[in-house]
């Protein structure tokens, strides 16, 4: 029997991709997708190249008094919602027996106190905190199985933890001077952007921004600290760069002892020669990790770089945001946590050219 689906804020980038994966999916069947812009319209007003797909199911809209209707029809919620909005729908659900999976940032952080400092509000339900499961299976993918509530990771964050990862865990580089430059996609400003991070704003150029302490830092500690065994201080620099899609995360450290490019491979092979989305381009073209060889897909590629003059080490990783940092990584960690082979609606080829 199919995993009833639904997708609550699905009109925006992120619920449109959700709803292209799903809709090849073999073991889901999506139920309730829900917009307050376009309630009572078919979902391909907003997704146009879903023309075809899902016939005759209409956007609903959304409130906390709808809420306990549309949970009739669902075994499983996907929140596309802003940050800060799957508060108000994320604990209901869960009360109500449905399972959750949520793309905000609202239950990423395990210190509630983390909420105060990088989104500037008290968290209201840190018992959740707790339960939730950070959805990287590259490191959680045990406590994903059988996960009520999972706490998708931001794109950023997933570039910088999949570029830095096994230098962590090899206990290789200096963990207290992490510096993660960011490369992003248009698309990450959402359906919806400010000027500044409106396409024709950011076509032709390369700038930074929130460059004095990126939110998704905190995640990228909070995961790395716990490989590391100890506090691991990152600092990110994501830039606006002109691509719709795409992320490339180039995570500069110092190495901390005296290790050949061999050894750094090993580490690399080891933390990922059994993952079904990671890709090494270490010695292979196009040579270094490029998203624009992952677009339309879960693949991240990685590889390194080490300069020994000054025993600089940079970890790379390209991922699709939308995908990989986003949607596809959502349903990944959703067909762990339900048992299913976590590839299923997944194992699609980047596109190319792009």
């Amino acid at each position: 029997m199919a995993v009833r689906v639904g997708v609550l804020g699905g009109s925006g980038y992120t619920g449109g991709e959700l709803l292209r994966i799903l809709a090849l999916h073999p073991s889901v069947e999506v139920t309730v997708v829900t917009s307050r812009e376009y309630a009572g319209k078919p979902l391909h007003f907003a997704h146009f190249n879903l023309r075809g797909f899902y016939k005759g199911l209409r956007f609903t809209s959304l409130d906390e008094s709808s809420l306990s209707k549309l949970v009739e029809k669902l075994d499983v919620a996907f929140l596309a919602l802003p940050h800060g909005v799957s508060l108000n729908y994320a604990p209901k659900l869960l009360e109500l027996g449905i399972g959750v999976v949520d793309l905000s940032a609202d239950f990423r952080l395990k210190n509630p106190e983390d909420y105060k400092t990088w989104y500037g509000f008290e968290h209201p339900y840190p018992e959740l905190l707790s339960k939730a499961v950070y959805g990287m299976p590259e490191i959680h993918r045990e406590e994903l199985r059988g996960a009520k509530l999972i706490a998708s990771p931001g794109c950023n964050a997933t570039a910088a933890i999949l570029a830095l990862l096994p230098l962590v865990k090899g206990g290789v580089v200096d963990v207290e001077r992490i510096i993660v430059d960011v490369k992003a996609g248009s698309s990450e400003g959402g359906s919806h952007p400010t000027r500044g991070s409106h396409h024709p704003e950011r076509e032709g150029a390369i700038r930074p921004y929130e460059a004095e302490g990126h939110r998704h830092e905190a995640e990228v500690e909070q995961e790395l600290s716990q490989i590391a065994g100890r506090q691991v201080k990152v600092s990110i620099i994501p830039h606006a760069v002109s691509s719709v899609r795409g992320v490339l995360a180039s995570a500069h450290t110092w190495l901390n002892k005296n290790v050949d490019d061999t050894e750094i491979l090993r580490l690399y092979v080891e933390t990922y020669s059994n993952e079904p989305f990671i890709r090494m381009t270490k010695g292979l073209p196009p040579g270094y990790p490029d998203p624009k060889y992952v677009i339309g897909s879960n693949f991240a590629d990685v590889s390194f770089a080490v300069e020994r003059r000054i025993g600089r080490i940079t970890g790379f990783a390209a991922i699709d945001n939308l995908v990989k940092g986003a949607a596809g990584q959502a349903v990944q960690a959703f067909n762990i946590a339900m048992g299913f082979n976590e590839t299923l609606g997944l194992k699609t080829p980047p596109l190319k050219p792009v």
